[in-house]
């Protein structure tokens, strides 16, 4: 398996009284593109930062790839994370004096073995698969329409080849013809690289562009 939890539990140290997770079992395997969906406020983001190490697990095993990530520190999480993971976040999260260039570059600073040189062709080489035209490239990416500026999301979130891509609700803003664009982008991309990804969503419209669905519901008992 590609991803596996096992005996997870979390709740933030301000009230420790209330699980938002807690998982005796969840897998997902090589190559799998998941959806998970559920209401506001059910968990689905903290579940993605347990997955992704940037929260650590309260209890219980988080294992990516054959590796530990609850036994790991914190720079090793990091260090691990910019090997191997990938993040499309809900807000997109650029930075936004920064051009779509360089936002790319930035996300290939902690990854191991990278060249600038070769991180700035395959960059280039990414916007080019997700139409985002060379005049663009060296706009800061406050100047770019919402449209590139997911491109550049999803440019940014595979630069580093991960195996595995999490996305955090990108679409929730989006109206349906965006949103579909915007996935067909993504899976494309996905699909060619065969990376793992698992969305999260409260979008059940667009469970069709995944392997499975499942509703947080279905592996995360009820919280108290």
């Amino acid at each position: 398996m590609t991803i596996e939890l096992h005996g997870v539990a979390f709740s933030y140290a301000n009230d420790a009284t209330k699980s938002l997770l807690n998982i005796d079992h969840w897998s997902v395997a090589r190559g799998e593109r998941v959806l998970v969906h559920g209401p506001s406020g059910s968990g689905k983001s903290t579940l993605l930062n347990v997955m992704g190490g940037l929260l650590t697990c309260n209890v219980g095993e988080v294992t990516l790839l054959g590796e530990r990530l609850d036994t790991m520190n914190a720079r090793q999480r990091d260090q691990f994370r910019a090997n191997h993971v990938g993040y499309v976040f809900q807000r997109f999260n650029l930075v936004p004096y920064l051009n779509a260039i360089e936002n790319i570059e930035l996300a290939s600073t902690f990854a191991a073995g990278k060249q600038r040189s070769s991180v700035r062709e395959e960059a280039t080489d990414l916007l080019h698969s997700l139409n985002v035209i060379p005049s663009d490239w060296s706009k800061p990416t406050s100047h770019l329409s919402m449209g590139q500026q997911q491109r550049v999301a999803i440019a940014r979130a595979l630069i580093n080849t991960p195996e595995i891509l999490i996305a955090d609700e990108p679409t929730s803003s989006l109206d349906a013809e965006n949103r579909d664009n915007f996935l067909r982008l993504l899976l494309g991309l996905v699909a060619e690289k065969n990376t793992t990804l698992v969305f999260v969503s409260h979008d059940l419209a667009i469970a069709q562009y995944f392997t499975r669905v499942q509703a947080l519901s279905e592996f995360n008992q009820e919280h108290c």
